[in-house]
Order: structure tokens, then C-alpha cells, then sequence
């Protein structure tokens, strides 16, 4: 374990570290390789549940079938998910199979179906073969365990090149609690969710809305801050369940220790959130744009969103060019109101605009800088109190060879 802030971070934890949780995957023929690509994550008694969901118009049948089973008690005892096929445009038929899937991974699970939910990623269009579907459901119960939170990690995978896992711990009350999540999303990813699935589990004593509240409140700083193409998927969802079995007092923002466990919660928010901007396909660097001194944190969060998502800074990027002119012109489309003569700007350490006016600067320890795995962004905007910060990646040839073949 290794201590930040308020919280430890769990080297070696993931998603069945909390208490009462265990998870698994395996192969069961969606994807053309051996990977995994069916998993679930079961949790010994009905969790607290809350989830939020894509902002696309077009949301994909497994959406609906969370959302409908969250929606009865508030509780969830299990999450199934596909890789490989998003079961997205589907249609009544898409949207059968989903009810399916959840029917029969209850079954196999032993579990009430609305205790249940459901979600896919992949290939947006054709139907689930279900015949794989069913025969891997079946054999799922025995890769569920303590021990399959990696397992899990790989079989929700797409053209992810890394597992995403974060697991923290903290005192409340006297009482150990655990916050732990995982992610994927490589590809179609902008804010307001994206081609990402997330899984948080924690054994915290909180009830659903809380839940809800608090999960709906850290969305909008850090997965909703990200972005690699500027594409918002049919399928994202973010899911998180409470076992309770802690045994801490019930949390809720009136619990004294209630800042200390939404900083965990937000940590790890904000970790997954990062390494999805940071495996972007094709994606060589982690690009991190800070705004402060805007009129309101909407305006920060519009304007971080224009500048990490310009198609132009992110070539930039991929080029170590310091060209803050890309930079600037994203703030003044950005729709916000800024004030054109006192903007500042730095890439890393290196001041490149004061006032709105050129900096000299070192072009070629820039240049060194611009080359590494990390790049931060700084704007200030000499205007007011508030701030925001977004992640995101390069634009490389990659992610074009990626996206050209994706079908095949």
C-alpha cells in the first residue's frame, strides 16, 4: 500500500477487493481471438447501486435493461458485460437479447433478475450472437471469485492496449472501507461519457441516493472530462455498487467523514478517467489542460473541452510543437466569454503567453518537454475564481489506421 492524502492506494487491489464482491471472465467466441470477452462482477449480497449512462441520443438495449433494473429497489447484485459487439441499433431484437442476457445470468447466478445488470461494448449494429452468449453465461459461474478482478479487467477490453484498476482504502468510523474500479475505453471517447464502461465496487454503508448523488457529482469533473476523438459512444455507462459490508455508519454528506470518502471516490474516478484519455488508440502521450480565472466552472469545463478536443492541438502534440497558437484558438471558439487581452498560457513550466502577448522561450527543452509520455496545458484566464481540468491524448496516424479497419 502506498499513502495519498486522505486515503491509501491498494497496490495489488481491484474490484473484488472490497468485501463481498468477487468477479471473473472467459472466452466465449465474440471476439476473434482468445481473449476474454464475457466477465461479471457478483457481490454476495443485493448492493447499492446507482449508474450513469451515455448522453447519445441512440443508447443501446443493455442501457435500458440497467437502467430498468437499478430502477426497482435501487439495489444491484450483479453486472454482466460483453466485449466484441455493443448490441447497439439492434433494435426490438437487440433489446430482447439484452432482457436475455439478463435472465440467464441470473439463473446461472442464482439471483432475482432485477438484481441484475447489463452492458456491452464493440461493434455497433449487428445482433448478439446468442448461442455463444448463453453457452458462456453457463460456464461464468465457476470463473467468478476473490480472485478475478484481473480476469474481469481483460474481458471487457476492445482495442484497449492496458487493463484499467485503481483500488483505495480508508478509516471511517474505526471501520476499514474499500473503494475500487474498473474501466475500458480506448476509442470514441468525448465528454459527456463515451465508448467507456466503468465498474466501481466499495463494501461503504450508503444507501442509493447518495449513491447517485455522489456519483453523478464526480462524473462531471473526471469522466466526463476526457476525450480522444470527440466521438460520444451509444453504450457508455458508469456503474457502481455498495455491498455495505464495512460496517461503517451510514454515509451520507451529514457523516463527518463524508469529504474523506468522496476524495477516495474521486481518486479513483479520476485515475480510471486518465488512463482511458491516456490509452486513446494510437495515442503516444497523456495530454492534461487546466483552465482557471473563468466567470464559472461551466465556462473552465467548456473551454478545457474545446481545447482537448481540438483535432489541431492534438496533432500538435503528436508533433512536440509548441505552438500555442493551436491552444488559443480553441479558447476563442470555445463559445465562452473571454476577455482577448489578459490570457495566459504555459506547456509544463515554460511561459509561451502572458497578457495575450508571445513569450520567448526555449524552443528545444520545449521541444524535450513536448516529447514525453505526460503534456499539461495551463490557460489562465485572468477573469474570475473558477477552474477546471480535462485529459486527453494525441492525434496520431494510429488511430486513423485503428478506426479505417475497425469492422475488420
Amino acid at each position: 500500500m502506498s499513502k495519498s492524502q486522505g486515503f491509501t492506494i491498494v497496490e495489488d487491489g481491484t474490484v473484488t477487493t472490497p468485501k463481498g464482491f468477487r468477479a471473473g471472465g472467459l472466452h466465449c467466441g465474440l471476439k476473434k481471438t482468445e481473449r476474454y470477452d464475457l466477465g461479471a462482477i457478483v457481490c454476495d449480497v443485493p448492493a447499492e447501486a446507482a449508474g450513469v449512462y451515455t448522453l447519445n441520443a441512440f443508447q443501446a438495449a443493455p442501457l435500458k435493461v440497467t437502467k430498468a433494473s437499478i430502477g426497482i429497489e435501487g439495489k444491484l447484485q450483479a453486472m454482466i458485460v460483453n466485449s466484441g459487439n455493443a448490441n447497439a441499433c439492434t433494435g426490438a431484437q437487440g433489446e430482447s437479447d439484452a432482457y436475455e442476457m439478463r435472465a440467464k445470468a441470473a439463473s446461472a447466478l442464482g439471483l432475482a433478475e432485477h438484481y441484475v445488470g447489463v452492458t456491452s461494448t464493440g461493434v455497433i449494429g449487428e445482433l448478439l450472437p446468442m448461442g455463444k452468449i448463453r453457452s458462456g453465461i453457463e460456464r461464468l459461474p465457476d470463473r467468478v471469485t476473490s480472485n478475478g478482478g484481473d480476469d474481469f479487467c481483460q474481458a471487457i477490453l476492445t482495442t484497449d492496449l492496458t487493463k484499467k484498476t485503481i483500488c483505495v482504502t480508508l478509516t471511517i468510523n474505526g471501520a476499514q472501507v474499500y473503494i475500487a474500479g474498473a474501466a475500458k475505453g480506448s476509442g470514441m471517447i468525448h465528454p459527456n461519457m463515451a465508448t467507456m464502461l466503468g465498474f466501481i465496487t466499495t463494501d461503504a454503508v450508503i444507501e442509493h441516493e447518495e449513491l447517485q448523488n455522489l456519483l453523478s457529482q464526480v462524473t462531471d469533473s473526471t469522466f466526463n472530462m476526457i476525450t480522444v476523438d470527440g466521438d460520444t459512444s451509444t453504450n457508455d455507462m458508469v456503474v457502481v455498487m455498495a455491498s455495505g459490508m464495512a460496517g461503517n455508519e451510514r454515509l451520507s454528506d451529514r457523516h463527518p467523514d463524508w469529504e474523506a470518502y468522496k476524495q477516495g471516490f474521486q481518486y479513483v474516478a479520476e485515475v480510471l478517467s486518465k488512463a482511458i484519455a491516456r490509452d486513446g488508440e494510437g495515442a503516444t502521450k497523456l495530454l492534461e489542460v487546466s483552465v482557471e480565472g473563468a466567470v464559472s466552472e461551466a465556462a473552465a469545463r467548456a473551454i478545457v473541452k474545446t481545447v482537448i478536443g481540438s483535432s489541431l492541438v492534438k496533432s500538435a502534440a503528436f508533433g512536440a510543437d509548441a505552438n500555442w497558437g493551436r491552444i488559443i484558438a480553441a479558447i476563442g471558439r470555445s463559445g465562452q466569454e473571454v476577455n482577448t487581452e489578459t490570457v495566459d498560457i504555459r506547456l509544463g513550466e515554460f511561459v509561451v503567453l502572458e497578457q495575450s502577448r508571445p513569450v520567448q522561450f526555449d524552443e528545444v527543452l520545449a521541444l524535450e518537454y513536448l516529447q514525453g509520455e505526460l503534456v499539461r496545458y495551463h490557460i489562465h484566464l485572468n477573469m474570475g475564481e473558477h477552474k477546471a481540468t480535462g485529459w486527453g491524448c494525441d492525434l496520431t496516424y494510429e488511430y486513423v489506421r485503428i478506426n479505417a479497419a475497425y469492422r475488420t
